[in-house]
């Protein structure tokens, strides 16, 4: 217990209050051996998962008739396919965001001597991915029944300007949301979160993963709906939006960034249903 409380009064000031010379200290000690084996680790797990949607990607556009397209009809073998092609985006679009909230986690349970700290970072990160894999199960779900309505081409993106522009437009609304700055506050904090959802152990570090899971999904999952605008598997579009998530959560002014897409959304939605 005196443990847990030192943890507690360490990490009670949200980011906000933290001296830059504090922050300069944590940014140092995330560079710690372990924690550079941890984001190493992390940044592999990236990199294994681009690779395999550049595979998919390749195999998908070679005279259009790749693997992936012998399967058109949902029987339950395509719908796996695109399961683990939903699961593999999401970890390649959403681990890098999720870097410093892991080496955080890592640095105070090292700091409070609690064991296997390297571990409660990896079931941390496990929890992450949980939620995101519960994300890619309605998003393929989401994409069977775009694709029995006819709204989706053989290459998996919109072929209604109606669809597409009222899912830009409802993108960019969601992006002024309460529910969606809400969610940032916590994806842009990762002091002010674990302050707020700090549990023990390893079964603690699984559950705070899934928390935040949920609340990086409450902010970002809006977004992956653009993917079935410009294309489910346009490597260009993928990277886009990842990079988007990356930038709100970590870029000073994130806030402001997240509205400035949103107006753009809008606009743009506006325009391809004129156009349309």
């Amino acid at each position: 217990m005196h443990r847990i409380a030192t943890c507690r009064i360490w990490i009670s000031a949200p980011p906000v209050f933290i001296g830059e010379a504090k922050m300069t200290a944590l940014r140092a000690r995330w560079l710690s051996r372990e924690s550079v084996v941890t984001m190493v680790g992390l940044i592999a797990l990236t990199a294994l998962s681009w690779w395999y949607l550049f595979g998919l990607a390749a195999d998908m556009s070679v005279g259009g008739t790749g693997g992936l397209m012998t399967f058109r009809h949902w029987a339950p073998s395509y719908f796996g396919m695109m399961l683990v092609m939903w699961m593999v985006m999401m970890i390649a679009m959403m681990t890098p965001s999720a870097v410093p909230m892991v080496l955080l986690y890592r640095q105070v349970a090292r700091k409070n001597r609690l064991s296997h700290a390297s571990l409660g970072a990896w079931l941390f990160t496990a929890g992450y991915l949980v939620i995101w894999a519960v994300f890619s199960l309605l998003a393929t779900s989401l994409q069977w029944l775009l694709d029995e309505q006819a709204l989706l081409s053989p290459m998996m993106r919109s072929q209604s300007a109606m669809f597409s522009g009222m899912t830009l437009i409802g993108v960019g609304l969601y992006q002024f949301s309460h529910l969606k700055q809400a969610c940032l506050r916590h994806c842009r904090g990762p002091l002010f979160f674990i302050s707020q959802h700090w549990r023990p152990g390893l079964r603690g570090a699984f559950r705070m993963g899934i928390v935040h899971g949920g609340y990086c999904v409450g902010c970002c999952g809006a977004l992956m709906a653009l993917l079935f605008v410009g294309g489910v598997m346009d490597l260009a579009v993928i990277a886009a939006i990842a990079l988007v998530v990356l930038l709100e959560k970590i870029m000073p002014g994130g806030q402001k960034l997240a509205r400035g897409l949103g107006v753009a959304a809008m606009a743009l939605g506006t325009g391809v249903i004129a156009a349309g």
